[in-house]
């Protein structure tokens, strides 16, 4: 069995990539839920619900939401003054309507899930970090915001001066998180932000001590090449954090305590001694994934890593 700790865009690039490469059966995604928020009374999750359009065929060719969506909705809010900043397709609607429904019907957010994975067809487990509430919020100069506040609406045009994770220290791992990490023959740290992603997951209790103990079978992807963020604005996310360097070698010894192999673009070779010396295994490739056949091949190749 193969987990993947994942986030949105990036994170569902390599799930899928895992999904071509080794199929679906034995293929569990553990999703980041900090980037959940609420717009119009519906409870939306940006990162779950992209894992599963993409293990379900169903993802636009933008990357987010419902393949050949309309946004006849969104435009109607906007005509009577309603905020229109987030892109929510009437098809990706209906994902939100159901799934609030089932959270105000006594569901838990696992449950809620599954119940979107079965119906759309989708065969490898999707588990959210957590069913308790968590909120990721970004300060700057000017305020706090939530996440989707500072990166959609905002732009994440200002430099960040602290990031919390709300609710974090009292969540619980969802059901079969633990069981699935202790349990699999690999585990895939996916190339997503390792402060509001893949930071998040790992900071739900006893989930980075259960990935820690499986250290020999962990391989992470880099989310950076160059010294710059392969998807979003991972520079500011790390200088929020404390962290002066945006780097290969940087998101490695974040990674340090929990992942044994980390691979890299083979143009950071250069970082590659550094990784060395932190004692994670480095491995050379090209990590980018434009299309379908590269999401593939580069799951390939982390799949090859650990031996």
């Amino acid at each position: 069995m193969i987990v993947a700790l994942a986030g949105g865009t990036g994170g569902s690039k390599m799930v899928h990539g895992i999904a071509l490469a080794h199929g679906q059966r034995d293929l569990v995604a553990i999703v980041n839920t900090g980037d959940d928020g609420d717009l119009f009374g519906l409870l939306v999750c940006p990162d779950l619900d992209i894992n599963l359009y993409c293990l379900a065929g169903v993802v636009a060719e933008r990357g987010w939401g419902y393949a050949d969506d309309t946004f006849r909705c969104l435009e109607g809010l906007a005509t009577y003054g309603r905020d229109a900043w987030f892109g929510l397709g009437d098809r990706d609607l209906a994902t939100h309507i159901h799934r609030t429904l089932m959270i105000q019907g006594g569901a838990r957010l696992s449950e809620v899930v599954d119940d979107l994975r079965v119906h759309l067809g989708v065969e490898a487990r999707v588990l959210p970090m957590s069913d308790d509430p968590v909120r990721t919020i970004i300060a700057t100069a000017t305020g706090e915001r939530r996440f989707q506040e500072y990166l959609v609406r905002d732009g994440a045009r200002e430099e960040i001066t602290s990031i919390r994770a709300e609710g974090l220290a009292d969540a619980a791992p969802a059901p079969g998180v633990l069981e699935a990490i202790a349990a699999a023959d690999l585990i895939v740290i996916a190339p997503s932000s390792p402060i509001v992603s893949i930071g998040t997951i790992l900071g739900v209790p006893g989930v980075r001590d259960a990935v820690a103990a499986r250290r020999d079978r962990v391989v992470g992807v880099s989310p950076i090449v160059g010294g710059a963020a392969v998807e979003g604005p991972a520079e500011k996310f790390l200088r929020g954090a404390g962290y002066t360097e945006c780097s290969a070698r940087q998101m490695a010894e974040i990674y340090a305590d929990v992942c044994s192999t980390f691979v890299i673009h083979e143009s950071d070779e250069a970082e590659a001694a550094g990784i060395e010396a932190l004692g994670v295994r480095p491995v050379l490739t090209d990590i980018l994934m434009p299309d379908r056949a590269a999401r593939e091949r580069l799951a390939r190749v982390v799949i090859g890593a650990v031996g």
